[in-house]
């Protein structure tokens, strides 16, 4: 039996197919991306939940004119696809191969780049008005999760959209998870629209009446919809999208081809903001997917059969972190930990069950995260909140001004911190200690190893001040130091003595230094290593000592080289007026980082290890 996927390599071979063909290249597909990510990794779900949606979405529409603009963009897998990107689908995520969010670089028919959560309807408005300013006429689509729409940004563009009173069509993915399952009043309020019997067998009446009418009928057809939308406004007076300024249309079953095609089209020609609510599963049609969607939001390969990984996981940074806060969490009551959607993904699932009042999920919303935390530090409690690198961004105001201000006593956790690998730009955590480090008040450490994350924890709960720990993606390296000296506020450990060259390294990079110690002591080159621990304070005493001993430094550090470790120690030799030192700062450029695994990349910018001893040796 020949495939028809194998004959689709543009939209206009999806745009050529009869309903039948549709369903039969849906199932095509989630067999082609099942087979694929189970050996590349990626992220499964939330692709197979959004077949029946892309294939409708790429029948009505015609990109690139019209415009999709993917929040979050992690599900646009099925969009490659049909975008002409088939068969490159088993490079996903790998050093020069396709990425895992949209690129405007990879394709005419992604309009923009995406890859936080929340964005898309901000972004599509801006093109709307865009198209009205030059008097075009083509769609703007965004298409949104139910756990975006928790995002403040997203409510503030439904506000703006309304106002604007633009065509604009936002379609409201509704499979009632992110990654987390979503809480939340709007989702809330999303589960009583999708639990509507009335209402939902209103709107199926209403739909066969329209199927049934002469395709010329177009009187009618508007005559229908003012009808549906007074049935509509007469079961659901409060409905948050109408209040809002929206035509709402939905719920329809976002798996129905059919059913989807039909909405677009009476969407496409209405005037003003529209939205269309799609319900899925995320996961469909991958059992072990469906049953546990958050463990295949992002995986690793795994065994088609089984569902299971094919590389056993390793104990990591997050769940250190996650066991550590449980006793910490037990000897004192006032400990509190917060997520935003990210509850499994940062270790806060055990914290979840075992004290379910002292741990609040806020939804996908890291400033309102921030500043809850900023609330219960000011009456009495110990607020502990991870959130990754790349999503801290999203808080700095709250940070700067909830937080350090007014030195409340919150821990803020920095999990995916340096590079994390297939992901990209838009996740890299390479700009937490630059970014941090210009904010007052505020205490910055990065553990070397899971014991010292853990003896970190405990000294950020008694210091009753703002505090960062900041920690990789995966485990710790392999080179352990014999004796862990105690943690105290801007005291770096030594773990080496030597004469010939320091080396000041902070977080993970710590292990790397070791490990470089090691080889140039075969060389005869003995090592002065420094551990910093803390970025802010610095121990400048111990520091300058070194540097002044043997008069060549080095700083190896898994952060931008700009604004970080190597910036703090540079202004200390300057500071000091310490003449003729040999000095070199190993990290990141001042640019976004593609993805890849974390050891290509390490390599591309010189921070593995051989790497690095062969600038040491031109010192």
């Amino acid at each position: 039996m020949n495939k028809i996927i194998n004959n689709i390599n543009s939209v206009e071979d999806v745009k050529k197919l009869s309903i039948e063909e549709k369903k039969q290249l849906a199932q095509e597909i989630r067999e082609f991306i099942i087979e694929t990510v189970s050996k590349t990794g990626g992220h499964l779900a939330s692709n197979l939940g959004v077949v029946e949606l892309t294939i409708a979405l790429h029948s009505i529409f015609d990109v690139p004119k019209d415009k999709i603009v993917w929040d979050v963009g992690h599900q646009t897998y099925v969009h490659k696809i049909l975008t002409g990107r088939k068969d490159k689908l088993n490079t996903i995520r790998t050093l020069n191969g396709l990425a895992g969010f949209p690129k405007v670089c990879e394709s005419e028919c992604d309009c923009f780049n995406t890859g936080h959560s929340s964005t898309s309807i901000s972004v599509a408005l801006g093109m709307a008005k865009s198209r009205d300013l030059r008097q075009e006429k083509n769609s703007v689509i965004a298409v949104i999760g139910d756990g975006a729409l928790t995002g403040g940004m997203a409510l503030e563009a439904l506000n703006n959209a309304a106002s604007l009173n633009t065509n604009i069509i936002v379609i409201l993915n509704d499979n009632e998870m992110s990654i987390s399952k979503n809480v939340g009043g709007i989702s809330m309020s999303l589960s009583r629209l999708r639990t509507k019997k009335f209402y939902t067998k209103s709107n199926k009446y209403v739909k066969s009446a329209l199927g049934k009418l002469p395709k010329q009928g177009k009187k009618f057809i508007r005559f229908i919809r003012k009808i549906k939308y007074s049935i509509k406004q007469l079961i659901l007076p409060n409905m948050l999208f109408e209040d809002l300024g929206f035509k709402y249309l939905g719920p329809v079953d976002g798996h129905n081809i059919e059913k989807l095609e039909d909405l677009l089209r009476i969407a496409k020609d209405i005037d003003g903001p529209i939205l269309i609510h799609v319900i899925t599963k995320k996961g469909k049609g991958y059992k072990p997917a469906e049953e546990n969607p958050d463990k295949f939001h992002s995986s690793s390969s795994f065994d088609i059969e089984t569902g299971k990984p094919l590389k056993e996981k390793k104990e990591d940074y997050s769940n250190t972190f996650g066991k550590k806060i449980v006793e910490l969490a037990r000897e004192n009551k006032n400990i509190v930990a917060i997520t935003a959607a990210m509850k499994d993904g940062t270790g806060l699932t055990e914290f979840a069950k075992e004290f379910p009042e002292r741990f609040f999920d806020v939804g996908i919303a890291e400033q309102h995260a921030l500043g809850v935390a900023a609330g219960l530090a000011s009456q009495g409690l110990i607020p502990i909140i991870p959130i990754y690198s790349s999503f801290y961004q999203r808080a700095y105001d709250q940070v700067i001004h909830d937080i350090c201000i007014q030195k409340l006593p919150v821990i803020m956790c920095v999990d995916r911190a340096g590079i994390v690998g297939n992901d990209g730009e838009t996740h890299q955590g390479i700009y937490d200690l630059s970014f941090f480090n210009i904010v007052p008040n505020l205490t910055i450490m990065a553990p070397k190893d899971f014991k010292e994350l853990e003896n970190m924890l405990e000294f950020a709960i008694n210091l009753k001040a703002p505090v960062v720990i900041r920690y990789p993606k995966g485990s710790e390296g392999k080179n352990k130091v014999e004796k862990e000296t105690e943690i105290q506020l801007g005291k770096a450990e030594k773990i080496n003595d030597g004469q010939d060259l320091t080396i000041v390294a902070i977080g993970k990079m710590v292990d790397r230094a070791i490990e470089i110690s090691k080889i140039l002591k075969e060389q005869n080159i003995n090592v002065d290593l420094i551990n910093a621990r803390f970025l802010k304070p610095l121990d400048e005493e111990t520091i300058l000592n070194s540097i002044i001993k043997t008069k060549k430094v080095i700083t190896i550090e898994d952060n931008i080289i700009k604004g970080g470790l190597g910036s703090n120690i540079e202004e200390l030799i300057i500071q000091n007026n310490i003449k003729d030192i040999k000095f070199k700062k190993f990290g990141y450029p001042d640019k976004f980082i593609q993805h890849g695994n974390i050891e290509e990349i390490e390599k591309i910018y010189k921070l593995d290890t051989n790497s690095i001893i062969e600038e040491i040796k031109k010192l």
